[in-house]
């Protein structure tokens, strides 16, 4: 009686089996590499009580960021970072070695740490905070009248 009603033209076919792949292909998840840890063979290399600021800058390379105080250590940070559609990116993984030197700069310790051992803290904030709080469109453009002043033009002069 309704001959032909569930068949499919091969190009409806191909866009339905096109479709389906999209969307699988959206739900799988992203991974982002960032930093850089050297090998445990490298830092097998430096020997502590021997080696310098310099020879392991030599040895493993410059560090993803050093100590606020200059005798203080290098540390160097990888993470990978998990992207998954919509959601919040997510830290699958971290690791940190962290190099002190002694006052003379020669090397004290040599540790490693991971996500495993403690709290996960977070390296970058990126927030810039506003100084507008609880003020609508309206309201911060109609706070601004009285605040011009032609002095402050460039190319004006008094």
């Amino acid at each position: 009686m309704l001959k032909g009603v569930n068949r499919l033209k091969p190009a409806s076919k191909t866009l339905v089996f096109a479709a389906c792949l999209a969307v699988a292909g959206a739900c799988s998840p992203i991974f982002k590499n960032h930093g850089y840890v050297p090998p445990p063979e490298d830092l097998a290399k430096i020997k502590v009580g021997v080696d310098t600021r310099d020879s392991v800058e030599e040895a493993i390379g410059a560090p993803s960021s050093s100590g606020v105080v200059r005798d203080s250590g290098y540390y160097y940070v990888a993470s990978r970072i998990r992207h998954s559609g919509a959601k919040r990116p997510k830290v699958v993984s971290r690791q940190l070695v962290a190099i002190s030197f002694d006052q003379r700069g020669v090397v004290r310790n040599i540790e490693r740490f991971g996500l495993e051992d403690g709290y996960v803290i977070v390296l970058d904030r990126r927030v810039t905070d506003s100084s507008v709080e609880n003020k609508g469109f309206l309201r911060q453009l109609l706070g601004n009248i009285g605040n011009f002043n032609p002095a402050n033009i460039p190319g004006v002069d008094n």
